[in-house]
Protein backbone atom coordinates (compact mmCIF):
# COMPACT_ATOMS: atom_id res chain seq x y z
CA UNK A 1 0.00 0.00 0.00
CA UNK A 2 2.81 2.40 0.91
CA UNK A 3 4.73 1.62 -2.27
CA UNK A 4 1.63 2.28 -4.38
CA UNK A 5 1.06 5.58 -2.58
CA UNK A 6 4.64 6.63 -3.19
CA UNK A 7 4.48 5.84 -6.92
CA UNK A 8 1.19 7.71 -7.35
CA UNK A 9 2.52 10.80 -5.55
CA UNK A 10 5.77 10.74 -7.53
CA UNK A 11 4.08 10.32 -10.92
CA UNK A 12 1.71 13.25 -10.32
CA UNK A 13 4.73 15.48 -9.74
CA UNK A 14 5.05 15.70 -5.95
CA UNK A 15 8.73 16.27 -4.99
CA UNK A 16 10.43 13.02 -3.98
CA UNK A 17 11.11 13.92 -0.35
CA UNK A 18 7.49 15.07 0.11
CA UNK A 19 6.30 11.85 -1.53
CA UNK A 20 8.38 9.89 0.97
CA UNK A 21 7.13 11.93 3.94
CA UNK A 22 3.51 11.60 2.80
CA UNK A 23 3.94 7.86 2.31
CA UNK A 24 5.36 7.52 5.82
CA UNK A 25 2.48 9.56 7.22
CA UNK A 26 -0.02 7.28 5.48
CA UNK A 27 1.80 4.26 6.92
CA UNK A 28 1.54 5.65 10.45
CA UNK A 29 -2.16 6.42 9.91
CA UNK A 30 -2.68 2.82 8.83
CA UNK A 31 -1.12 1.55 12.07
CA UNK A 32 -3.46 3.77 14.04
CA UNK A 33 -1.07 4.29 16.97
CA UNK A 34 -0.86 8.06 17.45
CA UNK A 35 1.98 7.73 19.96
CA UNK A 36 4.25 6.63 17.10
CA UNK A 37 3.98 9.95 15.27
CA UNK A 38 6.77 11.47 17.35
CA UNK A 39 9.03 8.93 15.65
CA UNK A 40 8.62 10.75 12.34
CA UNK A 41 10.46 13.85 13.54
CA UNK A 42 13.14 11.85 15.35
CA UNK A 43 13.85 9.62 12.36
CA UNK A 44 13.79 12.49 9.86
CA UNK A 45 16.57 14.39 11.62
CA UNK A 46 18.30 11.23 12.82
CA UNK A 47 18.52 9.97 9.24
CA UNK A 48 20.56 13.03 8.29
CA UNK A 49 22.56 13.35 11.51
CA UNK A 50 25.09 10.64 10.65
CA UNK A 51 28.81 11.44 10.73
CA UNK A 52 29.74 9.19 7.79
CA UNK A 53 27.31 11.06 5.53
CA UNK A 54 29.58 14.11 5.80
CA UNK A 55 31.78 12.46 3.18
CA UNK A 56 29.12 13.12 0.53
CA UNK A 57 29.35 16.95 0.34
CA UNK A 58 33.16 16.73 0.28
CA UNK A 59 33.17 14.33 -2.68
CA UNK A 60 30.59 16.41 -4.55
CA UNK A 61 32.52 19.64 -3.89
CA UNK A 62 35.77 18.02 -5.08
CA UNK A 63 34.13 17.06 -8.37
CA UNK A 64 32.60 20.52 -8.83
CA UNK A 65 35.93 22.23 -8.15
CA UNK A 66 37.72 19.90 -10.57
CA UNK A 67 35.50 21.18 -13.38
CA UNK A 68 36.44 24.78 -12.60
CA UNK A 69 40.19 24.40 -12.15
CA UNK A 70 41.21 22.99 -15.51
CA UNK A 71 41.98 19.62 -13.95
CA UNK A 72 39.31 17.90 -16.05
CA UNK A 73 41.02 19.12 -19.24
CA UNK A 74 44.33 17.66 -18.06
CA UNK A 75 42.67 14.32 -17.38
CA UNK A 76 41.31 14.31 -20.92
CA UNK A 77 44.73 15.13 -22.39
CA UNK A 78 46.32 12.28 -20.45
CA UNK A 79 43.58 9.88 -21.58
CA UNK A 80 44.05 10.98 -25.18
CA UNK A 81 47.79 10.15 -25.29
CA UNK A 82 47.09 6.75 -23.72
CA UNK A 83 44.31 5.46 -26.00
CA UNK A 84 43.64 8.15 -28.63
CA UNK A 85 45.64 6.28 -31.26
CA UNK A 86 43.30 3.25 -31.22
CA UNK A 87 40.38 2.82 -33.60
CA UNK A 88 37.52 4.81 -32.10
CA UNK A 89 40.13 6.61 -30.02
CA UNK A 90 37.99 9.49 -28.76
CA UNK A 91 35.40 6.98 -27.55
CA UNK A 92 38.12 5.18 -25.61
CA UNK A 93 39.25 8.55 -24.23
CA UNK A 94 35.68 9.04 -23.00
CA UNK A 95 35.75 5.79 -21.03
CA UNK A 96 39.30 6.13 -19.67
CA UNK A 97 38.60 9.70 -18.55
CA UNK A 98 35.49 8.44 -16.74
CA UNK A 99 37.57 5.80 -14.93
CA UNK A 100 40.04 8.45 -13.73
CA UNK A 101 37.33 11.01 -12.92
CA UNK A 102 35.44 8.32 -10.96
CA UNK A 103 38.31 8.29 -8.47
CA UNK A 104 37.57 11.91 -7.65
CA UNK A 105 33.86 12.74 -7.63
CA UNK A 106 31.98 9.49 -6.86
CA UNK A 107 29.03 10.81 -8.86
CA UNK A 108 27.72 9.70 -12.25
CA UNK A 109 25.91 13.00 -12.70
CA UNK A 110 29.14 14.99 -12.20
CA UNK A 111 30.96 12.69 -14.61
CA UNK A 112 28.35 12.91 -17.38
CA UNK A 113 27.97 16.70 -17.15
CA UNK A 114 31.71 17.51 -16.87
CA UNK A 115 32.99 15.13 -19.54
CA UNK A 116 29.91 15.26 -21.74
CA UNK A 117 30.10 19.01 -22.29
CA UNK A 118 33.63 18.56 -23.68
CA UNK A 119 33.66 15.14 -25.31
CA UNK A 120 30.27 14.96 -27.04
CA UNK A 121 30.94 17.99 -29.30
CA UNK A 122 34.50 16.72 -29.92
CA UNK A 123 33.27 13.23 -30.91
CA UNK A 124 30.59 14.68 -33.20
CA UNK A 125 33.24 16.87 -34.86
CA UNK A 126 35.34 13.75 -35.61
CA UNK A 127 32.40 11.97 -37.25
CA UNK A 128 30.73 10.00 -34.46
CA UNK A 129 26.91 10.04 -34.47
CA UNK A 130 25.63 12.48 -31.87
CA UNK A 131 23.35 9.87 -30.27
CA UNK A 132 26.22 7.36 -29.96
CA UNK A 133 28.53 10.00 -28.45
CA UNK A 134 25.92 10.91 -25.86
CA UNK A 135 25.09 7.26 -25.16
CA UNK A 136 28.73 6.35 -24.58
CA UNK A 137 29.14 9.34 -22.27
CA UNK A 138 26.07 8.33 -20.25
CA UNK A 139 27.18 4.69 -20.14
CA UNK A 140 30.75 5.41 -19.07
CA UNK A 141 29.47 7.78 -16.36
CA UNK A 142 28.13 4.68 -14.56
CA UNK A 143 31.72 3.95 -13.55
CA UNK A 144 31.60 7.01 -11.23
CA UNK A 145 29.58 5.44 -8.38
CA UNK A 146 31.45 2.10 -8.59
CA UNK A 147 35.13 3.06 -8.45
CA UNK A 148 35.80 4.74 -5.10
CA UNK A 149 34.86 7.18 -3.77
CA UNK A 150 31.17 6.38 -4.22
CA UNK A 151 28.26 8.37 -2.83
CA UNK A 152 25.96 5.36 -3.21
CA UNK A 153 28.37 3.15 -1.25
CA UNK A 154 28.57 5.76 1.53
CA UNK A 155 24.77 5.65 1.79
CA UNK A 156 24.66 1.85 1.68
CA UNK A 157 27.44 1.44 4.24
CA UNK A 158 25.79 3.95 6.58
CA UNK A 159 22.47 2.12 6.49
CA UNK A 160 23.89 -1.40 6.88
CA UNK A 161 26.87 -0.70 9.19
CA UNK A 162 29.19 -2.22 6.58
CA UNK A 163 32.71 -0.79 6.35
CA UNK A 164 32.68 2.00 3.76
CA UNK A 165 36.41 1.51 3.20
CA UNK A 166 35.78 -2.16 2.47
CA UNK A 167 33.00 -1.29 0.03
CA UNK A 168 35.28 1.20 -1.71
CA UNK A 169 37.99 -1.42 -2.16
CA UNK A 170 35.42 -3.97 -3.36
CA UNK A 171 34.27 -1.57 -6.09
CA UNK A 172 37.67 -1.10 -7.75
CA UNK A 173 37.79 -4.24 -9.92
CA UNK A 174 34.07 -4.16 -10.90
CA UNK A 175 34.46 -0.50 -11.89
CA UNK A 176 37.44 -1.29 -14.10
CA UNK A 177 35.51 -4.25 -15.57
CA UNK A 178 32.63 -1.94 -16.44
CA UNK A 179 35.06 0.42 -18.15
CA UNK A 180 36.64 -2.49 -20.06
CA UNK A 181 33.17 -3.61 -21.21
CA UNK A 182 32.45 -0.18 -22.70
CA UNK A 183 35.90 -0.04 -24.34
CA UNK A 184 35.23 -3.42 -25.99
CA UNK A 185 31.81 -2.21 -27.10
CA UNK A 186 33.26 1.03 -28.47
CA UNK A 187 35.99 -0.86 -30.34
CA UNK A 188 33.37 -3.16 -31.93
CA UNK A 189 31.19 -0.27 -33.10
CA UNK A 190 34.25 1.71 -34.24
CA UNK A 191 35.40 -1.19 -36.46
CA UNK A 192 31.88 -1.81 -37.73
CA UNK A 193 31.14 1.80 -38.67
CA UNK A 194 34.75 2.88 -39.32
CA UNK A 195 34.88 5.54 -36.62
CA UNK A 196 38.12 7.57 -36.80
CA UNK A 197 41.40 7.34 -34.95
CA UNK A 198 41.70 10.39 -32.72
CA UNK A 199 45.44 11.02 -33.01
CA UNK A 200 48.74 9.32 -33.79
CA UNK A 201 50.32 6.96 -31.27
CA UNK A 202 52.16 8.96 -28.67
CA UNK A 203 55.79 8.19 -27.93
CA UNK A 204 57.11 7.53 -24.46
CA UNK A 205 58.49 11.06 -24.21
CA UNK A 206 55.09 12.60 -24.98
CA UNK A 207 53.30 10.28 -22.55
CA UNK A 208 55.73 11.27 -19.81
CA UNK A 209 55.38 14.98 -20.67
CA UNK A 210 51.56 14.93 -20.63
CA UNK A 211 51.61 12.69 -17.57
CA UNK A 212 53.70 15.23 -15.66
CA UNK A 213 51.32 18.00 -16.77
CA UNK A 214 48.42 15.89 -15.53
CA UNK A 215 50.11 14.88 -12.29
CA UNK A 216 48.14 17.38 -10.22
CA UNK A 217 44.95 15.73 -11.52
CA UNK A 218 46.15 12.16 -10.97
CA UNK A 219 47.20 12.80 -7.36
CA UNK A 220 43.63 13.52 -6.24
CA UNK A 221 42.36 9.91 -6.67
CA UNK A 222 45.48 8.65 -4.88
CA UNK A 223 44.73 10.92 -1.91
CA UNK A 224 41.14 9.69 -1.67
CA UNK A 225 41.54 6.00 -2.43
CA UNK A 226 45.03 5.48 -0.98
CA UNK A 227 44.25 7.23 2.30
CA UNK A 228 41.10 5.17 2.87
CA UNK A 229 42.53 1.80 1.78
CA UNK A 230 45.66 2.20 3.92
CA UNK A 231 43.57 3.21 6.91
CA UNK A 232 45.28 6.59 7.27
CA UNK A 233 42.04 8.58 7.01
CA UNK A 234 38.30 7.96 7.11
CA UNK A 235 36.21 8.55 3.94
CA UNK A 236 35.06 11.90 5.37
CA UNK A 237 38.61 13.00 6.14
CA UNK A 238 39.79 11.87 2.70
CA UNK A 239 37.06 13.97 1.10
CA UNK A 240 38.02 17.03 3.15
CA UNK A 241 41.69 16.64 2.20
CA UNK A 242 40.74 16.24 -1.47
CA UNK A 243 38.73 19.49 -1.32
CA UNK A 244 41.67 21.34 0.24
CA UNK A 245 44.06 19.88 -2.34
CA UNK A 246 41.78 20.88 -5.23
CA UNK A 247 41.44 24.44 -3.90
CA UNK A 248 45.22 24.81 -3.60
CA UNK A 249 45.74 23.42 -7.13
CA UNK A 250 43.02 25.65 -8.58
CA UNK A 251 44.27 28.89 -7.01
CA UNK A 252 48.03 28.39 -7.09
CA UNK A 253 48.93 25.73 -9.72
CA UNK A 254 46.49 25.93 -12.65
CA UNK A 255 45.35 29.41 -11.51
CA UNK A 256 42.01 28.87 -13.24
CA UNK A 257 39.89 28.88 -10.09
CA UNK A 258 38.39 32.32 -9.51
CA UNK A 259 36.38 33.42 -6.49
CA UNK A 260 33.17 33.56 -8.51
CA UNK A 261 33.68 29.99 -9.72
CA UNK A 262 34.67 28.90 -6.20
CA UNK A 263 31.42 30.17 -4.68
CA UNK A 264 29.48 28.75 -7.61
CA UNK A 265 30.94 25.30 -6.85
CA UNK A 266 29.99 25.66 -3.18
CA UNK A 267 26.44 26.71 -4.11
CA UNK A 268 26.03 23.74 -6.46
CA UNK A 269 27.40 21.41 -3.77
CA UNK A 270 24.96 22.74 -1.18
CA UNK A 271 22.07 22.29 -3.59
CA UNK A 272 23.07 18.71 -4.54
CA UNK A 273 23.85 17.72 -0.94
CA UNK A 274 20.57 19.12 0.35
CA UNK A 275 18.65 16.95 -2.10
CA UNK A 276 20.50 13.81 -0.95
CA UNK A 277 20.15 14.58 2.75
CA UNK A 278 16.47 15.47 2.73
CA UNK A 279 15.69 12.28 0.79
CA UNK A 280 17.83 10.31 3.25
CA UNK A 281 15.96 11.79 6.21
CA UNK A 282 12.55 11.12 4.65
CA UNK A 283 13.44 7.56 3.64
CA UNK A 284 14.75 6.77 7.13
CA UNK A 285 11.20 7.23 8.48
CA UNK A 286 9.87 4.60 6.09
CA UNK A 287 12.85 2.38 6.88
CA UNK A 288 12.02 2.53 10.59
CA UNK A 289 8.36 1.84 9.90
CA UNK A 290 9.16 -1.20 7.76
CA UNK A 291 11.45 -2.58 10.45
CA UNK A 292 8.76 -1.95 13.09
CA UNK A 293 6.32 -4.03 11.02
CA UNK A 294 9.03 -6.69 10.38
CA UNK A 295 8.67 -6.34 6.62
CA UNK A 296 12.35 -7.21 5.92
CA UNK A 297 12.07 -10.46 7.85
CA UNK A 298 8.83 -11.41 6.10
CA UNK A 299 10.24 -10.53 2.68
CA UNK A 300 13.40 -12.51 3.43
CA UNK A 301 11.34 -15.52 4.45
CA UNK A 302 9.28 -15.28 1.28
CA UNK A 303 12.31 -15.18 -1.04
CA UNK A 304 14.29 -17.83 0.83
CA UNK A 305 11.26 -20.12 0.57
CA UNK A 306 11.49 -19.72 -3.22
CA UNK A 307 15.16 -20.74 -3.50
CA UNK A 308 18.05 -21.71 -1.25
CA UNK A 309 20.63 -20.93 -3.95
CA UNK A 310 22.44 -17.66 -3.17
CA UNK A 311 23.39 -17.08 -6.82
CA UNK A 312 19.81 -17.45 -8.02
CA UNK A 313 18.68 -15.20 -5.18
CA UNK A 314 21.18 -12.52 -6.22
CA UNK A 315 19.81 -12.57 -9.75
CA UNK A 316 16.26 -12.25 -8.39
CA UNK A 317 17.24 -9.37 -6.11
CA UNK A 318 19.14 -7.69 -8.95
CA UNK A 319 16.05 -7.84 -11.13
CA UNK A 320 13.93 -6.31 -8.36
CA UNK A 321 16.46 -3.53 -7.70
CA UNK A 322 16.89 -2.77 -11.40
CA UNK A 323 13.14 -2.73 -12.08
CA UNK A 324 12.32 -0.44 -9.16
CA UNK A 325 15.32 1.76 -9.95
CA UNK A 326 13.91 2.41 -13.41
CA UNK A 327 10.90 4.18 -11.89
CA UNK A 328 12.43 5.87 -8.84
CA UNK A 329 15.11 8.46 -8.17
CA UNK A 330 18.27 6.53 -7.37
CA UNK A 331 19.00 7.85 -3.86
CA UNK A 332 15.36 7.25 -2.90
CA UNK A 333 15.46 3.73 -4.38
CA UNK A 334 18.68 2.90 -2.53
CA UNK A 335 17.49 4.21 0.82
CA UNK A 336 14.11 2.49 0.50
CA UNK A 337 15.29 -0.89 -0.77
CA UNK A 338 18.41 -1.40 1.36
CA UNK A 339 16.59 -1.99 4.70
CA UNK A 340 14.30 -4.52 2.98
CA UNK A 341 16.70 -6.37 0.69
CA UNK A 342 20.00 -6.31 2.60
CA UNK A 343 18.63 -8.59 5.39
CA UNK A 344 17.65 -11.13 2.71
CA UNK A 345 21.23 -11.27 1.47
CA UNK A 346 22.51 -11.55 5.04
CA UNK A 347 20.11 -14.41 5.79
CA UNK A 348 21.45 -16.30 2.78
CA UNK A 349 25.06 -15.82 3.87
CA UNK A 350 25.98 -13.51 0.97
CA UNK A 351 29.07 -11.44 1.74
CA UNK A 352 28.02 -7.84 2.57
CA UNK A 353 30.75 -6.35 0.36
CA UNK A 354 29.68 -8.52 -2.57
CA UNK A 355 26.02 -7.63 -2.17
CA UNK A 356 26.83 -3.95 -1.62
CA UNK A 357 28.62 -3.78 -4.98
CA UNK A 358 25.85 -5.72 -6.76
CA UNK A 359 23.20 -3.43 -5.31
CA UNK A 360 25.18 -0.28 -6.13
CA UNK A 361 25.71 -1.47 -9.70
CA UNK A 362 22.02 -2.18 -10.24
CA UNK A 363 20.98 1.17 -8.78
CA UNK A 364 23.62 2.88 -10.90
CA UNK A 365 22.50 1.24 -14.16
CA UNK A 366 19.06 2.75 -13.56
CA UNK A 367 20.73 6.15 -14.13
CA UNK A 368 20.66 5.44 -17.89
CA UNK A 369 17.34 3.58 -18.22
CA UNK A 370 14.02 5.18 -19.12
CA UNK A 371 11.89 6.73 -17.80
CA UNK A 372 13.89 8.24 -14.89
CA UNK A 373 17.53 7.87 -16.15
CA UNK A 374 19.08 11.05 -14.74
CA UNK A 375 22.34 10.74 -16.69
CA UNK A 376 20.44 10.42 -19.98
CA UNK A 377 18.67 13.71 -19.25
CA UNK A 378 22.04 15.33 -18.50
CA UNK A 379 23.83 14.18 -21.67
CA UNK A 380 20.73 14.94 -23.71
CA UNK A 381 20.98 18.55 -22.54
CA UNK A 382 24.77 19.01 -22.79
CA UNK A 383 24.99 17.05 -26.07
CA UNK A 384 21.94 18.59 -27.74
CA UNK A 385 20.36 15.18 -28.45
CA UNK A 386 16.63 14.52 -28.49
CA UNK A 387 15.67 12.59 -25.35
CA UNK A 388 13.47 10.11 -27.24
CA UNK A 389 16.30 9.27 -29.65
CA UNK A 390 18.77 8.79 -26.81
CA UNK A 391 16.47 6.50 -24.86
CA UNK A 392 16.13 4.30 -27.97
CA UNK A 393 19.91 4.15 -28.47
CA UNK A 394 20.89 3.57 -24.82
CA UNK A 395 19.91 -0.11 -24.54
CA UNK A 396 23.19 -1.64 -25.86
CA UNK A 397 25.02 0.24 -23.08
CA UNK A 398 22.50 -1.08 -20.54
CA UNK A 399 23.05 -4.61 -21.87
CA UNK A 400 26.85 -4.41 -21.48
CA UNK A 401 26.43 -3.05 -17.95
CA UNK A 402 24.03 -5.88 -17.06
CA UNK A 403 26.50 -8.40 -18.47
CA UNK A 404 29.10 -7.00 -16.06
CA UNK A 405 26.67 -7.39 -13.15
CA UNK A 406 26.02 -11.00 -14.15
CA UNK A 407 29.75 -11.81 -14.17
CA UNK A 408 30.17 -10.23 -10.74
CA UNK A 409 27.26 -12.29 -9.38
CA UNK A 410 28.60 -15.53 -10.87
CA UNK A 411 32.18 -14.93 -9.70
CA UNK A 412 32.17 -13.31 -6.22
CA UNK A 413 36.00 -13.38 -6.12
CA UNK A 414 35.98 -10.45 -8.57
CA UNK A 415 34.53 -8.30 -5.81
CA UNK A 416 36.04 -9.94 -2.74
CA UNK A 417 39.67 -10.35 -3.80
CA UNK A 418 40.85 -6.85 -2.87
CA UNK A 419 38.89 -6.52 0.42
CA UNK A 420 40.40 -9.80 1.60
CA UNK A 421 43.85 -8.66 0.48
CA UNK A 422 43.57 -5.47 2.54
CA UNK A 423 42.14 -7.25 5.57
CA UNK A 424 38.50 -6.15 5.42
Amino acid sequence: MMFACFLILMFIGVPIFLSLLSTAFIGFLYLGDWSLFRIMIQQFFGGMNVVTLMAIPFFILTGNLMNKTGITDRLLNFSRVLVGHLRGGLGHVNVVASIIFAGISGSAAADSSALGSILIPAMVKEGYPRSYSAGLTAGSSLIGPIIPPSIFMVLYGTMTNVSIGGLFVAGVVPGIMLGAAFIIMNYYYSKKYDYPVSNEKAGLAEIVRVGLQSLVALIAPLIIIGGIVLGVVTPTEAGAIAVLYTIIVGFFVTRQLKMEAFFSAIFETVRSTSVVFVIMGSASIISWLLKWEQVPQKFAGFLIAMTDNSTVLLFVLSFIIFLIGMFMEEVAALTLLTPIIAPVATAMGIDPFHFGVVMTLNITIALITPPMGACVYIVSAVGNVELETLFKKIWPFVAFAMLTVSLIILFPAITLFLPRLFGY
